[in-house]
């Protein structure tokens, strides 16, 4: 498909932040090698909104979610993908990509499905430790299906797996401490404590963190990502805390600032914690969830780089501040075998099998 063009790769994943940050890692590597990057998306996802603002060209198309269990929106829903698939097949033929990507999310189903139907190729990648329902689908649908964990594979129909660990944005890997401390306005007298919740907030988590607040404060400056509108305007003159909604283009700094964090266990996030070598006591969104976070969770905690804590286990603010306390004191064992961990070069890695792909 390719001529004398420019190389053309369309991008999709979406739904949560977690489904968009690793193809924002990649752009840049993809821009260097001389591809035009555009991004299929849904209408009103946090992917529209996190893409155009990077200026790359955005086509929303309908989508709905396949739910595991019943549900009378998955007869609705069905109708939506399949508009879907008609939506993104129109524009992949006007735009006729050399290779598609997708990272996952209900509305990469019908972008992998299109592509196939067109013969273009199309690659995928799982950041979690089991493939979740969208991936599984679009699978059947694409050559290869990228991994962030090793033992993912086994989760995967054989041969169509390929280990590549987890795409890492360059901002967060080239963050800078002391532009953190500066954005948050600490002195550096306390170590800092970073609390994230998710792109969509967690209200437990932010409950038992605030909660724990007087305790963790003798200690720590805290910075939290509480999620939108979970701020709480009596707590906006609290020495040593910061809240945000979200924290955009400041992040890199602020996880190079902070000495651990306390955070949920989305894959994307894990991986620049070990990335940079920031402990982290994770404690996994369990209800409404397929148990990917746990999973994600219980593999960093058994290699030695992180701590967990189960939210059934939290009933008094003793209980976080307790497991933040053991964090902290073990501190220097999680750095050290997060060191030697090593580092894959995931996104050339990738790179590299988005170009076989176009040669091919």
């Amino acid at each position: 498909m390719a001529d004398s063009r420019q190389k053309l790769i369309i991008l999709t994943g979406g739904g949560t932040a977690g489904h968009v940050t690793p193809n924002l890692a990649l752009i840049p590597g993809l821009t260097e090698q001389g591809y035009e990057v555009r991004y299929i998306g849904s209408k009103q996802g946090i992917e529209r909104q996190l893409i155009e603002a990077e200026g790359i060209t955005y086509y929303p198309i309908s989508s709905g979610k396949v739910r595991r269990y019943f549900d009378l929106k998955n007869f609705t829903d069905i109708f939506r993908v399949v508009a879907g698939i008609f939506q993104a097949r129109r524009v992949l033929r006007k735009a006729r990509p050399d290779v598609v990507f997708s990272k996952g999310g209900f509305v990469a189903v019908p972008v992998v499905i299109a592509a196939k139907m067109l013969k273009i190729p199309c690659i995928c990648h799982e950041s979690d430790y089991t493939p979740g329902l969208a991936n599984k689908i679009s699978a059947k649908f694409a050559p290869k299906v990228l991994t962030s964990f090793e033992a993912t594979l086994k989760h995967l129909p054989q041969g169509k797996g390929v280990y590549v660990g987890s795409p890492v944005r360059r901002a967060v890997l080239d963050g800078n401490a002391a532009a953190g401390r500066q954005f948050l306005g600490f002195d550096g007298g306390k170590p800092i404590l970073l609390v994230l919740g998710g792109s969509q907030g967690s209200q437990r988590l932010n409950k038992a963190v605030r909660d724990a607040l007087p305790m963790l404060l003798e200690t720590f400056d805290v910075v939290h990502g509480c999620g939108k509108g979970n701020l709480d305007a009596a707590l906006d003159n609290l020495a040593g805390y910061r809240q945000y909604e979200y924290i955009n283009k400041e992040l890199p700094d602020v996880l190079h600032a902070a000495n651990i964090a306390v955070s949920r266990s989305g894959a994307n996030a894990i991986f620049e914690y070990l990335s940079i070598g920031l402990p982290a006591l994770l404690v996994p969104l369990e209800a409404g969830s397929r148990g990917d976070q746990v999973l994600n969770a219980e593999e960093f905690t058994a290699k030695g780089y992180s701590d967990m804590l189960r939210e059934s286990d939290i009933n008094e603010p003793a209980d976080l501040y307790n497991a933040v306390m053991k964090l902290y004191s073990n501190r220097p064992k999680h750095i050290e075998a997060m060191h030697k961990f090593g580092s894959k070069d995931t996104i050339h890695a990738i790179l590299d099998i988005i170009n076989s792909c176009v040669k091919a």
